[in-house]
């Protein structure tokens, strides 16, 4: 039978099974769909229901694949089902050495020989940094962000991997949830835009190319809207929220050729959505016809006990399977349940048949069983592995994604020469922080920091004081940071510094590991003592430009107050120093717009631009409080969504609505816009709708178009949106997309606080 099956495997589809390594080049021809499907039929044909159920399995490595196997204990388990074929998947497996080992085993020692897709958080960067996915959504510019996605894919593919869980596409209003740093903000027609060039980015024109990962959307759904901003916690919202605000990126990476989906943690009507055949079959699969596969979060089957919906493991594997979910990641139920319930007829194996269909067809499209050494070539890890022209692009999305929030008197740019500088803040120095969180595969301390990107510019006499330290030993992924809450040592030498200083550089904000999984907060202020070094320093030199690194939007309501220059500058990456001094001495205008809005006060979160009016949205009558507001602040944002300012400047002329929409489906927008400064300066055009009343209320401003255009001093240029049945138009609480007749206004500007705008109706 072996003999038989080695036979038939080499005619159906060679060279699967075949011994490492092929030495001509793999072709990049795009792989014939057709011929897939009936090569993974072919391959279904002759798998035992315990080979299926491999494939449906993943599992973190385990232990170090170039030394010797495992003896006794569960790594000696997870080592015999890989050799007999009982894994699909490996994740934290990296480097040419290590994946080469591994795959070897999965191609060369099992029956079938199917081999391994190798799995990896990639989510802004391999080696060579990107800003972390909410700072390059504040450049608003998708081919960079389409760039920075192809080099962290081209560094991993390099490096063994071909399969990367991301991008994340989570819509959150709430800057308590650390894991805002890897989305794409608060609104969903940006955050659809984000999510594609994202997939496009990773994935290319042909996954079967050596330079390009596969890509996975997640977390679905509805993860962004954990209450209290507290991660893993409940989600609770209705459908129009669901369908207008959660789904649209999700939908838009789908359409991107996305071909994997990650579940999410929380629970949704009372279900949680590993578990939840509404979004996995109903939708994802049904509705929305992906062909690719599903993969739970790490133990997120196992966990769906503890929410208290699966009775054992046994049933979270039946409820897991049923559900869509087609890949265990790290909760080992697949392996150990499956089969059991498909010979109780509790799951039918046409179900786990359909789950290894949509793993085999990814792992074809990838090229792996023409070759499963494709990723292993030790040359290729070598040249593309923090190459020049990764670190160039990196830098551009670094410069790309500042936004000067703040420039009183023209503070910015600095001066090149004859200034003293004081740079302060421990920030200022650090080459870790910039690395961001999420950069498990990164070197510590390898990017550049503010102190170095300013001694490039050596014309001013530059003096750096610490201040403080914001934690009180070393940070990690994985460890809670304690604090500084009380050292202010270094505090006398900074207001020394400052004293003796034409203007002041402080560098304040989140170490690196403060935002990201895990990484809920309670207050989003400067943590530990660095709000009252900012005040020490303001009173010995209030000439300051306060530059912020963090990974969520802080409350900066007193620096807006007090401090006459703000930069927010993320955490960036690799080249973040030379990002921010470019743009600090003017070498870079920034360009940068906010894809979340900063609150004056922690009691406004969860605060978004896109809210609904309400039946009481306005004061009815001077000293009344019947009306939605608070007794102590405003409604509005400190610095809205969409916010950022140049160091030029300009101006919103002959907003013209041409409506069209009864004749051909379009309504023509046009704007002029006009630099009115003295420098040349990029725009982010922005046009907002908002839909005067329907039948399910709509949000006071919707984003539904934008254009980045750059002006040189004094020139004009006429901006075109067309506005058609996708901008015009909302879901239902069924997930009906429906466009009304009546009234709209269309704004144009600068951010979403615009006024500027005209009416027009749809008959």
């Amino acid at each position: 039978m072996k003999i038989f099956t080695s036979i038939l495997i080499a005619l159906l589809f060679l060279p699967l099974g075949h011994k490492e390594p092929v030495a001509e080049k793999v072709s990049e021809t795009k792989p014939d769909p057709i011929l897939i499907e009936k090569k993974v039929d072919s391959l279904l044909s002759i798998m035992t229901l315990e080979e299926k159920i491999g494939q449906m399995n993943q599992y973190n490595g385990f232990w170090n694949v170039t030394g010797p196997a495992p003896q006794g204990g569960d790594a000696a388990k997870k080592y015999d089902h890989l050799r007999k074929g009982y894994v699909g998947s490996m994740l934290n497996v990296r480097g040419v050495e290590q994946v080469r080992a591994v795959q070897k085993i999965a191609v060369e020692e099992t029956r079938l020989g199917i081999p391994l897709i190798i799995g990896f958080d990639v989510i802004h960067g391999y080696k060579t940094m990107s800003p972390i996915p909410l700072a390059e959504s504040a450049s608003w510019d998708m081919e960079a962000i389409e760039s920075a996605a192809q080099v962290a894919a081209r560094e991993a593919a390099a490096s063994g991997i071909n399969w990367t869980f991301a991008p994340m596409v989570d819509i959150s209003r709430d800057a308590r949830w650390g894991r805002v740093m890897e989305g794409g903000g608060e609104d969903p027609y940006l955050g659809a835009k984000i999510a594609a060039a994202r997939v496009k980015g990773f994935q290319g024109d042909n996954l079967s190319s050596e330079k390009t990962i596969a890509a996975c959307a997640k977390h679905f759904a509805g993860y962004g809207f954990a209450e209290g901003g507290r991660d893993y916690n409940t989600a609770d919202f209705g459908t129009s929220t669901l369908y207008n605000t959660v789904f649209p990126p999700f939908i838009a990476a789908k359409e991107a050729g996305v071909r994997t989906f990650m579940n999410s943690f929380n629970e949704l009507n009372g279900i949680p959505a590993t578990g939840d055949k509404f979004l996995q079959r109903d939708i994802l699969k049904g509705k929305w016809e992906f062909d690719g596969f599903v993969i739970s979060d790490w133990g997120s089957i196992r966990e769906m006990i503890a929410h208290g919906y699966a009775k054992d493991g046994k049933h979270a594997a039946e409820l897991a399977v049923l559900a869509g979910s087609d890949m265990d990641m790290e909760s080992y139920l697949y392996v150990a349940e499956l089969a059991q319930l498909v010979r109780d007829k509790k799951v039918d194996e046409t179900v786990i048949d359909d789950a290894v269909r949509r793993i085999l067809r990814v792992k074809f499209e990838l090229g792996l069983f023409d070759d499963p050494y494709k990723y292993c070539d030790l040359e290729r890890e070598k040249s593309e592995i923090n190459s020049k022209e990764n670190h160039d692009a990196v830098l551009d999305v670094a410069k790309k994604s500042i936004v000067l929030l703040k420039n009183e008197g023209n503070l910015l740019p600095l001066d090149k020469s004859g200034k003293k500088i004081a740079l302060i803040g421990s920030l200022a120095a650090d080459k870790n922080s910039p690395l961001g969180s999420w950069r498990i595969a990164a070197d510590d301390n390898t990017a550049v920091s503010v102190l170095e990107g300013m001694q490039a510019y050596s014309g001013n006499e530059l003096n750096y004081a610490k201040g403080a330290d914001i934690a009180k030993g070393p940070t990690s992924f994985i460890t809670e940071i304690e604090i500084n809450e009380d050292d202010k040592s270094g505090f006398p030498e900074a207001v020394a510094a400052a004293k003796a200083a034409d203007i002041v550089v402080m560098v304040l904000g989140e170490l690196g590991f403060m935002s990201g999984e895990g990484r809920s907060r309670t207050t989003i202020d400067f943590p530990g003592v660095q709000q009252e070094l900012l005040e020490e320093i303001h009173r010995a030199n209030p000439n300051i430009v306060l530059v912020v690194n963090n990974g969520r939007p802080l409350d900066l309501s007193w620096a807006d107050e007090n401090i006459p220059a703000i930069v927010e500058a993320w955490h960036l990456g690799s080249q973040s120093g030379h990002a921010i001094a470019q743009v600090l001495y003017g070498d870079y205008n920034p360009s940068g717009k906010l894809p979340m809005s900063f609150p004056r006060s922690l009691g406004q979160v969860p605060l978004y631009y896109n809210y609904k009016n309400t039946g009481r949205p306005v004061i009815p009558a001077p000293n009344l409080v019947f009306w939605s507001h608070y007794t102590d602040e405003q409604n509005s944002a400190l610095y809205p969504f969409g916010h950022g300012l140049s160091y030029t400047s300009f101006a919103y002329n002959k907003l013209s609505v041409d409506n069209a929409y009864a004749q051909n489906g379009t309504v023509n927008v046009s704007v002029e816009v006009s630099n009115t400064g003295k420098v040349e300066g990029k725009e982010v055009v922005q046009l907002y709708i908002r839909d005067l009343y329907a039948s399910v209320t709509r949000p006071v401003k919707e984003l539904k178009g934008f254009e980045l255009v750059t002006l040189a001093p004094g020139e004009t240029k006429k901006i075109s949106f067309p506005l058609t049945h996708k901008e015009l138009g909302f879901y239902d609480n069924h997930g009906n997309w429906l466009v009304e007749p009546g009234e709209f206004h269309v704004f144009v500007g600068g951010s979403s606080s615009t006024q500027y705008h005209k009416t027009f109706e749809l008959k």
